[in-house]
């Protein structure tokens, strides 16, 4: 069940709900996944991302909402992109790291 207080956020994907969180430890795993120095070169980074950022990104919120899924395995899922895009952006903006 989704939590907004802590941050959630619903993603469906191949008709399947799952709960999106950006957790410190997602975020580090971002930071690390896209070998990023700072929060303000994921800032850039996320002005034009490719799919493989989106997926490093999806997959370390999709571990942070309690999913256990690998970049790898969601670069292989039917996954509607636009929504994919928003969900980051709303876990991103529920933790107030949102576009400023």
């Amino acid at each position: 069940m989704t939590n907004q207080m802590r941050g959630d956020v619903d993603l469906r994907i191949e008709g399947e709900l799952y709960r999106l969180r950006l957790t410190l430890g997602a975020l580090a795993e971002i930071e690390s996944g896209l070998d990023l120095g700072s929060l303000l070169d994921l800032t850039e980074r996320l002005r034009a991302p490719t799919v493989a950022d989106l997926a490093v990104i999806l997959a370390a919120l999709l571990r942070g909402g309690g999913h256990d899924m690998a970049s790898e395995a969601l670069l292989a899922r039917q996954i509607d992109l636009p929504s994919a895009a928003s969900a980051i952006a709303a876990a991103f903006a529920a933790a107030g790291l949102g576009a400023q």
